[in-house]
């Protein structure tokens, strides 16, 4: 297995070198950002290089990328930077946590992030660049198309689709049988019961502020 060079230096390339350094064999060589924000020249004691030169010293034959971004603009920046790497002839590294459950026989893309406790049944399909955050359930027969996002505790039954680019919100449920549109985003506690167009926007309701404070509650 080649060493991987992770694209970011923020929250998310930090989470992913941690979790590729102790919980993989996989050796992370160095870290890349663009160079108008190259800051520093080491993140975590590695280097850190222009991702406009990172072919020069880490070369495609030898190393493979990771970009370890979140859905900021819809997940369209992971996106580009994920086709960018291709374009210089990186393979996509993806990360599969040892403590999910995974048993669609390895229908997973490239450039994937699957973190703790995610189920995963059988006869899903995961495309390219997908993050799934801890703790999802995944229901059979369903598929994920390129560059999704799943927060965490989304339930996800079984023979759902979701399009390319959707962000889905924490604690959202998506009902079995239903067609999520491509850029949909599903937002924290929706319950989705019928199919989604397109770019649909779905907020569940928040909870709004007791009138009677806390000071005034006998048990809690």
């Amino acid at each position: 297995m080649k060493p991987i060079v992770i694209f970011g230096a923020g929250d998310i390339a930090e989470l992913a070198h941690y979790y590729f350094t102790t919980d993989t064999k996989r050796e992370v060589a160095a870290f890349s950002v663009d160079g108008a924000f190259l800051t520093t020249p080491e993140f975590h004691g590695l280097p850190v290089v222009a991702f406009e030169d990172v072919e020069a010293r880490y070369p495609p034959e030898a190393y493979e990328f990771f970009i370890a971004l979140s859905y900021s603009g819809l997940n369209q920046l992971r996106r580009e930077k994920y086709l960018a790497a291709k374009a210089k002839g990186y393979s996509l590294a993806s990360y599969l946590s040892s403590h999910a459950t995974i048993l669609n026989d390895g229908r997973i893309g490239d450039n994937c992030f699957i973190l703790e406790d995610n189920t995963i049944q059988p006869f899903v399909v995961i495309g390219d660049n997908v993050t799934l955050w801890s703790g999802n359930h995944v229901g059979h027969h369903s598929t994920i198309h390129d560059h999704c996002f799943l927060a965490s505790h989304v339930v996800v039954s079984g023979g759902v689709e979701i399009g390319e680019s959707c962000f889905i919100g924490v604690n959202a449920t998506l009902r079995d049988h239903v067609k999520i549109g491509a850029k949909s985003v599903i937002g924290a506690n929706a319950l989705v019961l019928a199919d989604v167009e397109p770019e649909g926007v779905y907020i569940g309701a928040a909870t709004e502020r007791s009138r009677v404070p806390s000071s005034r509650l006998r048990k809690i």
